[in-house]
């Protein structure tokens, strides 16, 4: 089976929940992980997560070392690009991770929806 991880920043949790809900039927076909308070509102709309710590504290690394170790083939990460955020060099090593492994990353919902689509095929 196939893993997503899914990250939302604060300010971004609520349009991650919308996505999730409005492809709630595509999402049950994959195994998600999470950071913490991302994976909590995600378990809320019926799904399984496995969560990893929230961001702030190291989800954001622990999901990376998933990708390097090819747990994970995907990463959707709704980021608030406006804000300053603490853990921005986690945020960052991610991205980069992603790119050295050829790992897709959705930053915004358009994108996310192409990744999940295109992993059914």
């Amino acid at each position: 089976m196939k893993t997503i991880a899914i990250i939302a920043h604060d300010g971004k949790k609520a349009e991650m929940v919308a996505f999730v809900k409005d492809h709630l039927e595509i999402l049950k076909r994959y195994k998600l992980v999470a950071t913490g308070s991302t994976g909590s509102h995600i378990e809320k709309t019926g799904l399984k997560v496995e969560k990893k710590n929230s961001g702030p504290l190291g989800g954001d690394a622990q999901i990376a070392s998933d990708v390097v170790d090819g747990k994970v083939q995907a990463v959707i990460f709704l980021r608030d690009p406006l804000g300053n955020h603490p853990h921005d060099p986690d945020i960052f090593m991610l991205m980069r991770i992603c790119d050295v492994h050829n790992i897709p990353l959705a930053t915004n919902t358009a994108t996310a929806y192409l990744i999940i689509k295109s992993l059914e095929e």
